[in-house]
């Protein structure tokens, strides 16, 4: 793993296994991204977004964004086979604020982020996906390393974003979120709520007890591997066809348990 810098000096984690490498992509790649979100969310998953005519999937936020990207040098025609979009709190701040604000009511995080004295500030993943063909633990912890290299590089002290359940029947995920809500729901200082017109109950269902995580998607498996909370409500997004749950993670509570591993420093 380095830290490396390229063109208009753009900040670039990149870590590389074999021939795939992960790192920060420049303005002329940001499109083959937007392009296999398209593919991803639109083609494969349904999603009512993006614009068809030019294959992308695109939103206001997107220009303003840091994008990870896994790119196979192995591969011709289309070497992006996965990306992550990354907001940080000072870039937000410049643009009007968070996507995820216009789902849930951010304000727990709010006080805790940049702008109180030397505090870290916040970053918001989001947008992720990786090509069906490179859905793997290698390229997975390839994405945990090189966004372990940024938290450092930017002093993230919370990440936080909404992680998907395919379709908009939260009936039909009812035990899933029972459980998320029973195990895992944030403490009272992180527990972000979804806003009133939006907010679908997560509590309700059966005594359920414990699911170990067997019918949850890979993503949301990944988060609370490495110490998520989850906030108070689901949200249904109909434009993506899913049934979305905000997630929260302390990144000092990551360090401690999980630095070793992600190459995260204290």
């Amino acid at each position: 793993m380095r830290l490396a810098r390229k063109s208009a000096d753009i900040e670039i984690a990149t870590c590389r296994t074999g021939d795939l490498e992960v790192r920060l992509a420049n303005a002329s790649e940001i499109d083959e991204a937007l392009g296999l979100r398209f593919r991803v969310f639109c083609e494969e998953r349904g999603a009512h977004a993006g614009r068809p005519a030019s294959g992308i999937e695109e939103d206001a936020y997107d220009r303003d964004c840091d994008h990870l990207i896994v790119v196979d040098h192995g591969r011709a025609g289309r070497p992006v086979v996965g990306t992550y979009r990354l907001l940080r709190e000072e870039i937000a701040d410049r643009i009007g604020g968070f996507y995820s604000a216009g789902e849930y009511d951010l304000a727990p995080l709010a006080a805790l982020g940049r702008g109180r004295g030397n505090a870290p500030q916040l970053l918001e993943l989001g947008r992720s996906c990786v090509d069906a063909e490179y859905r793997t633990n290698a390229t997975i912890t390839l994405l945990w390393r090189a966004i372990a290299l940024y938290l450092q590089r930017h002093r993230v002290g919370f990440m936080f974003g909404c992680v998907s359940f395919a379709g908009t029947d939260p009936t039909a995920i009812r035990d899933e979120l029972a459980y998320l809500h029973r195990f895992h729901l944030a403490p009272l200082e992180l527990r972000v709520r979804a806003l009133p017109r939006h907010h679908v109950e997560m509590a309700g269902g059966p005594d359920i007890g414990d699911l170990s995580g067997r019918r949850l998607p890979p993503l949301v498996k990944a988060y609370l591997r490495v110490g998520a909370k989850v906030g108070d409500g689901a949200f249904v997004d109909r434009a993506f066809n899913t049934v979305d749950v905000f997630m929260v993670m302390p990144v000092e509570r990551i360090v401690g348990r999980y630095g070793r591993r992600f190459g995260l420093v204290a």
